[in-house]
């Protein structure tokens, strides 16, 4: 456990100044600036006029005794201030201040006591010593005579012991609004008794930081929670100061007018300082960590109290009641909570019933539970039906009495409901509660409901949701929803978008199974509602119709939207699953034709096209298109295969140079993604290609020739392939002016950056390359790679008589 660190501070003539006066006499050794300047803040005292010039044991024994005490983020300091008269040089005013300070939480390294306990321990010194050093002082710290059982006994005896409450009440203000609270008695013993009275009943967390000060002679300069004074002192408090100060004069008898007091500390007052540390200890099992105000310790306390048999008032249990259902961290312990209340109090409400009741279950008491939801069921049955405000659902009815008398209500009520939503209210009671009415009288509520209810618009979202919770719970009504639905279809023809309206949407293909018509009206209401889902519908109405390919009508019935068209996935899907060989009609043909055709955005869409295709080509399939498809389809293909086994650049730019490249989307887009890169992944014919350059697309021309540049920059291990590309490049002829200049310039950057960077030896090759049909650059090469040579070779003779020159003894000079 740790240590505290210890502070002396007094008048003295021997301390940590070096020079006599109020200084500190000594320390422990890891006391920072920041502490002892809090500590010299703290440790101030003003002795009471008529004790200002004590000068014997006895006197000064008389003098109040400050204990002070402060904590926050950079820990707890508790300081004992005593009036010691006289100093060194025989001037009154003196006094000795004892300091304590820990980094850590008080309690945890005190063994666990408030620091109002402190309060006349034997710990505290009144000399000075001799050293600067003071050793830490060892935790747990020594008790003073402060107790639960002591404070009692003085409330007891203090004719204003009924003023605790309005002064426990004011320190919880304090507390929450950064107010302090004055409390004047005859002693300062009798301030730490109720400073020791408040700490008791509060809750421990807020204890923790509570600050306070037994004595102070001008307690309007300070800003301490709880502020220690006797009669005599200088309050100095004027009307400013009201807000912030809430003064209690045990010795005149003066008191505030209005405090207002929380129920939290009328039930703890009323515990008593002696019981309340058995329910704070109780109240540990009931909080969840997160309380910080008056409100937030209600419920916990108020808990821990009823399990220990202390009486709840009214306030108390609406506490409970109101915090009960977010109360998860209970546990099984919620249902205990629960019982407690119960068994206490039976003059509850059906709401707060109702609370108890969902607390047993979560809680896992099933017998509390079914007897709380027992009282619930007859009030809860007329709320529910008739439409209450916040009218809880039915609860299952086991007992054959109450099963009786619950239909013979549900009948009764059936007859007189005047609405739609009171009639799906009353069987959503009947499913909740396992009635079991008359079946043919079911059957004709759910028909008669069903046929009001069906293409109704003016439904709220709440008819909505009582309504599928209908369909999903009573078969019955579901099955009567299909009648009537199969009513319309027959009276007014093909109405498929009638399932996509209330109730209808609700019915699903098992409902429908035995209407052939109307799973077809009901598969075109779901591809419009679920897109994803079109073609496996297409091929589900294909099936029920026993037809092969779809027809145009059916075509557009599915993909409504304005374009018409197929993705390239789609077509995909439906080629595949389409029978091979088969005829599939004009309106198949004119749909494959557009889906093939339609515009290609980015290389995701140009994979999808491609698929598609290849795909089509395959032999079952490529005469279901038309002449023109099966033309494009062809082409594209093609080309995508000599992407992937082209040999030569040039022969491959070549391929995709002619008028039909540009005529459909498919091959544009192979031209415009795939053909650069695949140009520069394979050997050029140098001779093919400085001529064919200029005859490329601007974008081919631009992107390859960037291309070709940045791997001749970047790349140190020139190989036979890319030197191919350069080779054809730097040697570009262009007789027509065909080549734009933003071209040229690349290939003049080229050029350049080969004579400037290249190595010797690539110089050499790329001139062996060009020599062929560029004579005049591949000596204009060879002459810079022999420059470059015979540059090397006389470094490289420096660097060998220097590394000569380096090796030589000193005394060879």
């Amino acid at each position: 456990m740790t240590g505290f660190q210890q502070l002396y501070y007094t008048s003295c003539e021997h301390g940590l100044s070096g020079s006599s006066g109020f200084q500190f006499n000594a320390v422990s050794e890891q006391v920072t600036a920041g502490t002892r300047h809090r500590v010299e803040g703290l440790a101030g005292y003003e002795p009471p006029r008529a004790l200002a010039e004590s000068d014997t044991p006895e006197s000064l024994a008389r003098c109040p005794v400050n204990l002070c005490h402060t904590a926050g983020t950079t820990g707890a300091t508790t300081l004992c201030v005593r009036y010691a008269g006289r100093d060194s040089a025989r001037r009154f005013g003196n006094y000795f201040a004892h300091a304590l300070h820990t980094e850590g939480e008080f309690t945890a390294d005190s063994g666990g006591l408030l620091a109002i306990e402190l309060w006349d321990s034997p710990l505290w010194a009144a000399r000075t010593v001799d050293s600067t050093e003071l050793p830490e002082q060892p935790a747990p710290l020594p008790r003073g005579p402060l107790s639960p059982r002591a404070v009692r006994a003085f409330l007891r005896a203090h004719p204003y012991a009924d003023q605790l409450p309005a002064l426990l009440a004011a320190v919880f203000a304090a507390l929450a609004e950064d107010g302090s609270v004055v409390v004047v008695d005859d002693t300062t013993d009798r301030i730490a008794h109720w400073f020791a009275a408040v700490s008791y009943l509060l809750p421990r967390p807020l204890a923790r930081t509570l600050s306070f000060a037994t004595y102070l002679f001008r307690p309007a300069r300070s800003r301490l929670h709880l502020i220690g004074t006797v009669p005599g002192a200088r309050l100095d408090l004027g009307p400013d100061d009201e807000e912030s100060y809430t003064v209690f004069d045990f010795a005149a008898g003066r008191f505030p007018e209005v405090v207002p007091t929380h129920h939290l500390v009328r039930l703890l007052t009323r515990i008593g300082v002696g019981s309340i540390r058995s329910v704070w200890s109780w109240t540990a099992e009931y909080t969840a960590g997160q309380e910080r105000t008056v409100g937030d310790w209600h419920a916990p306390v108020a808990a821990a109290a009823a399990a220990g048999g202390i009486e709840l008032t009214d306030p108390d249990v609406r506490a409970v009641l109101d915090w009960l259902p977010g109360a998860d961290h209970l546990g099984p312990r919620r249902a205990a909570v629960a019982a407690d209340i119960h068994h206490k109090h039976r003059d509850l409400d059906d709401h707060q019933v109702g609370v108890l009741s969902a607390a047993a279950a979560a809680g896992g008491d099933t017998a509390l539970h079914q007897e709380l939801e027992g009282k619930l069921h007859q009030s809860r049955i007329r709320a529910y039906v008739t439409g209450a405000e916040n009218a809880p659902g039915p609860v299952p009815l086991t007992h054959p009495d109450e099963r009786d008398r619950a239909t013979a209500l549900w009948q009764r009520m059936l007859g007189e409901a005047t609405t739609s939503r009171q009639r799906v209210r009353l069987l959503l009671w009947a499913v909740g509660a396992r009635l079991t009415p008359p079946p043919d009288l079911l059957a004709r509520q759910s028909l008669d409901l069903a046929r009001v209810l069906l293409g109704a618009s003016d439904a709220g979202p709440g008819l909505r949701a009582e309504v599928g919770q209908l369909v999903h719970t009573l078969p019955e009504f579901r099955t009567k929803l299909a009648v009537a639905v199969q009513e319309v279809v027959d009276e007014r023809g093909a109405q498929e978008q009638l399932f996509g309206q209330f109730p209808a949407e609700l019915l699903n293909e098992s409902d429908l199974g035995e209407r052939p018509g109307l799973l077809e009206h009901y598969w075109l209401a779901q591809a419009e509602r679920y897109p994803a889902r079109t073609i496996d519908l297409l091929f589900r109405i294909l099936d029920v119709r026993r037809q092969d390919t779809p027809d145009a009508d059916l075509l557009r019935a599915l993909w409504r939207q304005p374009s018409r068209t197929w993705t390239h996935q789609e077509a995909t899907e439906i080629a595949v699953r389409l029978r091979p060989g088969e005829p599939v009609g004009e309106a198949v043909a004119e749909w494959f034709d557009r889906a093939v055709k339609q515009e290609i955005k980015d290389e995701e869409s140009l994979d999808a096209c491609l698929t598609l295709c290849h795909t089509l080509a395959e032999p079952n399939r490529f005469a279901w298109l038309t002449v023109v498809t099966q033309e494009c389809v062809s082409r594209t293909a093609s080309l995508d295969d000599a992407l992937r086994t082209a040999k030569e650049a040039a022969g491959l730019a070549a391929v995709f140079d002619v008028p039909q490249v540009q005529a459909w989307a498919a091959p544009r887009a192979l031209g415009e993604y795939r053909l650069p890169s695949a140009l520069l992944r394979i050997p050029a014919d140098p001779a093919r290609l400085r001529g064919g350059i200029p005859e490329f697309r601007f974008r081919l021309a631009d992107v390859y020739l960037r291309a070709v540049y940045l791997e001749a920059s970047t790349v140190r291990d020139i190989d036979a392939r890319l030197l191919s590309h350069v080779a054809g490049v730097v040697a570009v002829t262009d007789p027509r002016g065909l080549l734009p200049q933003a071209h040229r310039d690349l290939v003049v950057a080229l050029r350049q950056h080969v004579a400037d960077h290249w190595r010797s030896a690539d110089l050499d090759r790329l001139a062996a390359v060009l020599r062929p049909y560029d004579a005049k650059r591949a000596a204009r090469y060879e002459e810079i790679a022999e420059i470059r040579l015979g540059r090397v070779k006389k470094l490289g003779r420096r660097l060998t008589a220097r590394r000569s020159t380096d090796r030589r003894r000193p005394d060879e000079d």
